[in-house]
């Protein structure tokens, strides 16, 4: 066995130092010299059939011993960080301090501690008061009107028809300011339903009136508050060409309607889209009371000194979080980041207190599936996965995927964690 000392550092970080005798390295000598026969042509023998002293011969033992190195530090600190239980995150500092042909192999290793939850907050006398989500006529004509436009009709206009607050256009826009055109304000073929709120106050009103192939030219300040804030609250100069005039030709709602989408009649069709938003609520209530009732317990915890190396890996993956959300809707990363006005350095540290919360919640939900030995059992987790391939039939390497090692310990933390936060429903969510 290695010969390993312990040295405990600041910021929760560990330092293991190996030696490993020599006599211990033969095994990984001879499984290397194996490698290495295998990737060098070596005549008189076939492919991984030379012997250690045959490849010696032929690349020189400094070689085989630099092939060796990486089984034996990982065996060696696996080993160790096993046996002392170290519980360890992220990727450790490997700085080998003697490496020659015949002598003992020298290393170090640094190694970040998972920090832990030092006293955990008592969680019987916590309280979060559940949600009642109502779901109101408002919204429920909200929603019958998203669908009515969606089965309306669109008939082209004639060319002495002008546009009237009814109406869809499809216009080409050219936004300037100052007499320089705004980045992103350019658009051949801009649709606008003029029944609808614009974003720009007071352009709609322009339009009314107009005929296709007619030119406008007017000025409209930004709102205040507009996301890009180069433009908030500044006077834009609009050049438009109405291109397309369309008359807009909605469905009644009526139980006619609602047969057309499957429904017995409009009654049906109002309960169904109650009960739809009523679910829609629900999950959302659901979440916010967890995420309330977790940082609630987070927060009434003490902890170790969080280590920088896990704060910036959780910056990392709420920045990566963020931009696929962002490109889900279409847009551009680059993009959004300018009309924000902000960097990615900037965002990091924005992100900062939110990610410190992340961290503790996790750490806590660790604790408490430790203490409550709550955790997925292999039916469960089969049953998931099963679930989730199916979406995958086709697709061998995303299957492949599902099925590997690694994405089975992740969804294991992820059973476990909704057992979890059930435990913790039981016991802090009040009705």
């Amino acid at each position: 066995m290695p010969n390993v000392e312990i040295e405990q550092l600041d910021k929760n970080q560990v330092k293991l130092s190996f030696i490993v005798p020599v006599e211990e390295t033969k095994p990984y000598l001879d499984e290397a010299a194996t490698r290495i026969s295998k990737q060098t042509a070596i005549p008189g023998f076939r492919a991984g059939k030379a012997d250690y002293e045959i490849v010696k011969g032929r690349v020189g033992e400094m070689k085989i011993l630099e092939e060796a190195l990486e089984s034996i530090v990982r065996k060696s600190f696996v080993s160790a960080v096993l046996e002392h239980d170290i519980d360890t995150v992220g990727t450790p500092q490997i700085d080998v301090a003697k490496l020659a042909p015949g002598n003992d192999i020298e290393f170090t290793a640094i190694v970040t501690r998972m920090p832990k939850t030092k006293e955990l907050a008592d969680v019987t006398k916590l309280s979060v008061k559940a949600q009642k989500p109502e779901v109101k006529d408002s919204e429920i004509n909200l929603a019958l009107r998203d669908v009515q436009r969606m089965q309306t009709k669109e008939v082209r206009a004639t060319a002495e028809d002008a546009a009237t607050m009814s109406d869809k256009i499809v216009v080409s826009m050219n936004m300037k300011l100052d007499g320089v055109p705004v980045e992103g304000g350019q658009s051949p073929n801009h649709s606008i339903y003029l029944n609808e709120d614009y974003y720009i106050p007071g352009f709609k009103e322009q339009m009314v009136g107009a005929k296709e192939g007619e030119e406008k030219s007017f000025t409209l300040p930004f709102p205040e508050n507009h996301v890009q804030t180069m433009l908030a609250g500044k006077d834009v100069l609009f050049e438009i060409t109405l291109k397309e005039l369309f008359h807009l030709q909605p469905p009644e709602l009526d139980d006619e309607f609602a047969v057309t989408l499957g429904m017995k009649d409009m009654t049906t069709l109002r309960d169904t889209v109650k009960q739809n938003l009523l679910s829609e609520k629900e999950l959302e209530a659901r979440a916010s009371e967890e995420r309330e009732m977790l940082e609630m317990v987070a927060k009434k915890c003490q902890f170790d000194d969080i280590p920088d190396m896990l704060v910036n890996d959780e910056i990392q993956k709420m920045i990566d979080e963020l931009k696929r959300g962002v490109e889900a809707q279409g847009l551009e990363f680059n993009t959004y980041l300018q009309n924000l006005n902000k960097t990615i350095p900037e965002m990091k540290i924005e992100f900062t207190t939110q990610a410190l919360m992340r961290i503790k919640v996790a750490l806590v939900m660790r604790t408490i599936a430790k203490r409550e030995d709550i955790s997925a059992n292999e039916a469960d987790v089969d049953a998931e996965l099963d679930r989730i391939a199916e979406q995958y039939k086709e697709q061998k390497e995303a299957k492949d995927q599902i099925y590997s090692p690694q994405y089975r310990e992740h969804m294991e933390q992820v059973l476990r964690n909704r057992k979890v936060i059930e435990y913790l429903r039981g016991l802090i969510i009040k009705q």
